[in-house]
């Protein structure tokens, strides 16, 4: 079959284009479920706690993945500005995860434990109040709503989810999925989430 036939027959090119397309995702796709570097959790890894699930889906809500990426490069110029590159053993758990591509703002993957509670909390009320430069929007609202009222009012039935997808929640853990969430606020559990963000390695920078 020569080319110019195909090119000619419409038909013919959309369904041996899409045999190609198939065919080159399960070359690339497929053999990564058997690699255990990408599907086995590296040591010391835990699913995010009640708290930092809801601080997740609260991340997720005000759409944070548009502007931050949780996805560092094995390059110098990201290492040497974030740490050490993204592991994939480091999202096992994440469902769906955050890697991205976008940076209008930092990438996120190692900013648990670079900054304290009190900083991470001016910055959501008023990003330029520590960052003069910052062109993020500010995220009063946060403090205002309590996270067992909103993102917190199935935080158990998720992680029921979560846990049929391998994560490996206690029944205790589920039980007491709301009753640790409290009295937290939206802010609180936000930034109980990116205090968690890539702490799992010891060696990053």
């Amino acid at each position: 079959m020569n080319q110019e036939k195909i090119e000619k027959n419409v038909g013919l090119l959309i369904v041996m284009t899409l045999v190609a397309v198939l065919w080159g995702g399960l070359v690339e796709i497929v053999p990564l479920f058997f690699q255990t570097s990408t599907t086995k959790p590296v040591d010391g890894l835990k699913p995010y706690d009640a708290v930092q699930l809801a601080g997740r889906e609260v991340y997720i809500r005000e759409g944070c993945y548009n502007c931050h990426s949780q996805m560092i490069r094995p390059l110098r110029a990201e290492t040497e500005r974030y740490g050490h590159y993204s592991v994939a053993g480091e999202f096992v758990y994440d469902h769906p995860f955050q890697w991205g591509s976008k940076r209008t703002g930092p990438d996120l993957h190692r900013v648990g434990g670079r900054y304290s509670d009190e900083w991470h909390r001016a910055h959501l009320n008023n990003p330029r109040s520590v960052v003069p430069e910052s062109n993020m929007p500010s995220y009063f609202w946060l403090e205002q709503a309590k996270a067992a009222d909103t993102v917190g009012k199935q935080i158990d039935d998720k992680m029921r989810v979560l846990a049929l997808l391998g994560a490996p929640y206690t029944q205790a853990e589920i039980d007491g999925a709301k009753a640790a969430l409290g009295d937290k606020t939206e802010a609180d559990v936000l930034i109980a989430y990116l205090q968690g963000l890539g702490t799992t390695l010891s060696n990053f920078k």
